[in-house]
């Protein structure tokens, strides 16, 4: 068997690990005794592994991390303080009829928290899915292949990412949302529970709906990191005259181009607009206000 199996002497509450496992374990490890663990794995000696756990080909765990009971791992690298809790799932195969078995792994980042029935899916085109640092993934979430998952981005519980889907930092996902493959979310928005979200969505607004529209600017979002009163005040202004007025999405762009003084988060808003892809998120022709 590739799988190694561990004899453990209990003294208290402490378990001391015995074995010839060829990556080098401290004898304080805490692994529990029916947890599996593959040959290739790299596991410090900081690491807490729960019961029933399967620890497969391939896996880095660095300090502190913290895995609970009846989670299956393979393909990843998991950074340090990491907090997966029981019956998660990461780095299995993708559910991509493209896949043919090509080698691809999950990274996940620092000081990230992931809840009950976690399902994060290893790469297939890229090679690569990935989620950033201090993240906060609740029950059910789900991560395709080739999804790109910022800093400090929250998915709540089931919330649910198609593929090649790209979450930029500081977003915020509600519940039951599901966003469409290939989609981009932009920073600091915030997708409303239960939005159906087919477009790209701007940074810096709220999301609701089905499909999602926009409804305006994430105020609560943009205080919490820290934006002035004037940053804000300027970011409505310009949403206002993107898709509030009467003008077309173009001639609005332009006319704040032509703006002197434009700041790095307009300037990156504009951006972000004129490379979409799959176009963006609007307010409801009913919606519409001067």
């Amino acid at each position: 068997s590739e799988f190694m199996f561990v004899l453990v002497d209990r003294k208290g509450d402490q378990e001391t690990i015995k074995t010839e496992h060829k990556v080098e374990l401290d004898a304080t490890v805490n692994i529990h005794p029916t947890a599996i663990i593959h040959p290739t794995a790299q596991i410090h000696p900081s690491v807490v592994i729960g019961p029933y756990t399967i620890i497969g080909q391939d896996v880095i765990l660095e300090e502190n991390v913290k895995i609970g009971s009846y989670c299956n791992i393979e393909f990843s690298v998991i950074k340090k303080n990491t907090r997966i809790f029981n019956n998660a799932c990461i780095g299995l195969l993708p559910q991509d009829i493209r896949h043919r078995g090509e080698k691809s792994q999950v990274v996940i980042g620092e000081n990230c928290i992931i809840r009950e029935f976690v399902t994060i899916h290893r790469g297939t085109v890229s090679k690569l899915t990935s989620v950033g640092k201090s993240c906060y993934l609740m029950a059910y979430a789900h991560i395709a292949h080739d999804c790109r998952v910022g800093n400090e981005v929250t998915i709540t519980n089931c919330g649910t990412l198609a593929g090649h889907v790209e979450i930029e930092d500081g977003v915020n996902v509600g519940g039951l949302v599901a966003i469409h493959q290939y989609s981009k979310v932009g920073k600091l928005s915030m997708l409303g529970g239960g939005a159906m979200v087919s477009k790209d969505v701007p940074p810096f607004v709220m999301v609701v709906g089905d499909r999602a529209e926009l409804r305006g600017v994430n105020i609560v979002g943009m205080r919490r990191k820290g934006f002035s009163r004037d940053k804000i005040k300027e970011i409505k202004a310009a949403y206002k005259k993107l898709f509030r007025s009467k003008m077309p999405l173009s001639e609005a762009i332009l006319k704040i181009k032509q703006e002197k003084n434009i700041s790095e988060e307009i300037k990156y808003m504009i951006d972000f607009i004129e490379n979409s892809k799959r176009g963006i998120c609007r307010i409801a022709r009913s919606r519409y206000r001067i």
